[in-house]
């Protein structure tokens, strides 16, 4: 049997090279502020790939993404067994842009905290008297740098985005920026309105993409995960203050109130914080995690 090792490790992922494909493994890390938690959330890394793959089949009408299969028998030998099965997605191999694609529906965290400094996030002027957790009257594309890990993303204009890309692809940033930029915002209008049908609210997500090998724009990495995404409940919703979460906020507002905890959640917070996870998912596939083969 072919022993594999990744290519690439980032804060919650690992990356192995299959020849022409890629399998992503999401394992049962978890990060806040940049930093990995000393922690384990057990089925985190499941219940994240098994979202990606419901969120990939329902809008790869709007983008063409790059999954190709969340079942370990189609990959190598290696891979088929417990530690991989269900948490594993094969992948097509893409040139990623270095672009993190934000798009914020409704403001909150440091969007709410840009606002009430000068009534922008991100540089863009929103309309005065906004509360917190507010609606925006559209959402509003706000991309960062992608950075490396153990460094901070950085907040960049859509101009900012032309230009990184421009310096890869001379000719074709501009209509690559224009492309992922529309995609983003397409893909968040689509979800989030069958989300809120569901009882979520998603108040800000990002994605990534990259280029396959004829120069096409892919969606790629995770998609609308509670990583990557702001998830709120619809039952109880109320604009003026900060709500409660299906995401990890709930372990970032831990980690806040515990700045002496050194980045080790208790037993409670960890249960917690996965069976959030998992009601987010029955929320939106209708199906409970547990069923799952």
């Amino acid at each position: 049997m072919k022993e594999f090792s990744p290519i690439k490790e980032g804060k919650v992922r690992e990356v192995y090279d299959n020849g022409d494909s890629l399998i992503i493994v999401a394992t049962d890390r978890i990060s806040a502020f940049d930093v990995i938690l000393k922690n384990k959330v057990t089925k985190k890394g499941a219940i994240l790939t098994q979202m990606s793959k419901f969120w990939f089949d329902f809008t790869k009408d709007i983008v063409p993404n790059h999954m190709i299969s969340v079942d370990v028998k189609d990959m190598p030998e290696f891979f088929q067994n417990e530690k991989f099965d269900g948490n594993s997605m094969m992948c097509k191999k893409l040139d990623m842009l270095p672009i993190e694609c934000i798009v914020r529906g409704y403001i909150t965290g440091s969007g709410w905290e840009s606002y009430k400094e000068d009534g922008t996030v991100c540089g863009i002027k929103l309309p005065e008297g906004l509360e917190e957790s507010d609606k925006l009257p559209e959402p509003i594309y706000t991309p960062t740098t992608k950075a490396d890990l153990g460094d901070h993303d950085e907040h960049i204009t859509f101009e900012d985005s032309v230009e990184i890309l421009e310096k890869l692809h001379p000719g074709k940033g501009a209509d690559y920026a224009k492309q992922i930029k529309d995609c983003t915002i397409e893909l968040y209008k689509k979800c989030a309105d069958y989300a809120r049908s569901k009882g979520i609210i998603i108040a800000d997500t990002k994605f990534e993409f990259g280029l396959d090998e004829n120069g096409n724009v892919v969606l790629g990495d995770e998609m609308l995960t509670p990583d990557s995404s702001r998830f709120w409940p619809v039952e109880g919703y109320k604009p003026g203050q900060g709500q409660p979460s299906f995401d990890k906020q709930f372990v970032r507002d831990w980690l806040k109130k515990n700045p002496e905890s050194d980045y080790k959640l208790p037993d409670d917070v960890v249960d917690k914080t996965v069976d959030k996870y998992k009601e987010a998912y029955l929320l939106l596939t209708g199906k409970e995690f547990n069923t799952i083969k």
